[in-house]
């Protein structure tokens, strides 16, 4: 956990506290976390929930990453642990993990104009990316970390030459679909972050090996002493937390074997990591440059979306939402947010077929990298574009949180109405509209005359009306009174 305070629009870091607790550790064979891994998660959580209990929720952001992106019981993990810190708990892609990754070690490095290359050894994956001052241009998670290959092959603690040849292996068949392509991009420095590489960089220093980061040699040198005490309980490594040494072994397989394949001589050592990448990316929120909005823009470019279009439903949806946010609870700025973002994008199927549009959206969505979007929120974008046309037989929400679903499905109807209301693609602007809902239905009232002169309209309101009573939601529509009556 990092804390930080906003100054003068500089972050200052005022507390850092890390426990490990070795998720990956807890995975067994059919995906399951164990129960004292996750006991003894809780155990952390609970202290880390002491401070930040009382924040408010903008305020704060916890992230999970690869274990439990993989756990089958991550629903159960992630109730526990929001329980106990009193906050929302988000489960982030590997390529959300890499982006923020290099926002931490960016913003925590000299600003410079050379490319460079991030190194993240985490518990469950490693991270690889290239970019340029505090852009990110090539993003990579690769499905292996120290915890899970020290499990695998040193889960003993017995450390041989053939042992180290097997771990360097798995981590090679992991590298080899991707360096080849980032050798061919290059970078001018390479930047090591998070635990593997700062531990290995102290033990280098601490041997006399070099004085700040680790060169390969340093990190061949580091094997061949992890080999000759040839068990973990006989290990005496000076800097070598107790911590960290039962999955060292597996970091360093990891670390030399990165290192050799990308043809990296020497790692520099930042501070900076995920959690400094949260605090910054809080910070870009704040202050209005949300990667996410650049997320949205850069698909709606991909994908060829009509933005006057796009720009009209999402005006329509906004006006639609705003008289029924507080009588539906969707008093979160997220909601407002995210009915946004599907306006913009509803339409992005168009790109590969006409015919069922809506669900090749909703697959683009749910299955595409979406930098800043935690997957939560990716899946319920999904759920809004896949549902904002056609029949409603069934409202599916796929592996949606409960406590979303109920706040999909009213977003959903406000987006559907926005799009029907703009069926005509016309920039001629709609005119104002009332709108009165209950927990299962929507009322609009349109100005006198106005339905008579859009019998269009008028027929696929009708009609929205009958798909929507098929999931038992009503929608009445007519005339508003006369007001100087």
């Amino acid at each position: 956990m990092v804390v930080g305070r906003l100054r003068h629009g500089q972050l200052i870091i005022l507390d850092r506290l890390r426990e490990m607790v070795r998720l990956a550790s807890g995975l067994d064979a059919r995906g399951y976390l164990s129960h004292d891994c996750i006991e003894r998660s809780m155990d952390t959580l609970r202290r880390f929930g002491e401070r930040i209990r009382d924040m408010d929720a903008g305020q704060v952001r916890v992230v999970g990453t690869n274990t439990l992106r993989r756990a089958t019981n991550a629903t159960d993990f992630l109730s526990a642990a929001e329980e106990v810190l009193g906050h929302d708990v988000e489960v982030i892609s590997g390529i959300e993990e890499a982006r923020l990754i290099y926002l931490g070690v960016a913003h925590m490095s000299p600003i410079s104009d050379e490319t460079i290359l991030v190194v993240d050894i985490g518990g469950g994956s490693t991270e690889l990316v290239i970019g340029r001052a505090y852009e990110p241009e090539h993003l990579e998670s690769l499905f292996i970390g120290c915890v899970g290959l020290s499990s695998r092959v040193f889960a003993d603690g017995k450390m041989t030459r053939k042992r180290f040849d097997r771990a360097r292996l798995a981590a090679r068949r992991e590298l080899s679909p991707t360096a080849a392509r980032y050798r061919r991009w290059g970078w001018q420095q390479a930047i090591g972050s998070s635990g593997t590489a700062r531990a290995a960089a102290k033990v280098a220093q601490s041997m006399g090996f070099m004085e700040e980061g680790i060169t390969y040699a340093a990190a061949l040198a580091i094997i061949e002493q992890l080999i000759a005490a040839r068990d973990l309980d006989r290990l005496q490594l000076a800097e070598l937390s107790s911590e960290r040494s039962p999955v060292f072994a597996g970091g360093m397989a990891i670390l030399a074997e990165v290192m050799e394949t990308l043809g990296i001589e020497q790692l520099r050592i930042s501070d900076g990591s995920l959690r400094e990448g949260l605090l910054y990316d809080m910070m870009g929120r704040l202050q209005h440059e949300d990667a996410r909005d650049r997320t949205v823009r850069a698909i709606e470019r991909r994908y060829h979306a009509d933005t006057e279009q796009a720009e009209r439903v999402k005006q329509t949806a906004l006006m639609l939402f705003r008289q029924v946010q507080e009588r539906w609870g969707l008093v979160d700025t997220s909601a407002e947010q995210l009915l946004t973002w599907a306006a913009q994008l509803h339409e992005i199927g168009l790109d590969i077929a006409h015919v069922k549009y809506h669900k090749h959206g909703a697959y683009l969505l749910a299955n595409a990298d979406l930098p800043g979007f935690s997957r939560a929120e990716q899946q319920l974008l999904a759920v809004l574009v896949g549902h904002h046309r056609r029949k409603l037989e069934e409202f599916q929400t796929g592996d949606l949180p409960a406590e979303l679903r109920k706040p999909a499905f009213r977003l959903t109807v406000l987006l559907r109405l926005a799009v029907l209301l703009n069926r005509s693609r016309s920039a001629t602007e709609l005119p104002d509209l009332q709108v009165s809902c209950g927990p299962r239905k929507l009322e609009i009232r349109f100005p006198e005359g106005w339905l008579a002169n859009n019998r269009l309209t008028q027929a696929d309101l009708e009609q929205e009306e009958g798909w929507l009573s098929a999931v038992a939601f009503k929608l009445r529509f007519g005339t508003s009174p006369d007001r100087d009556g």
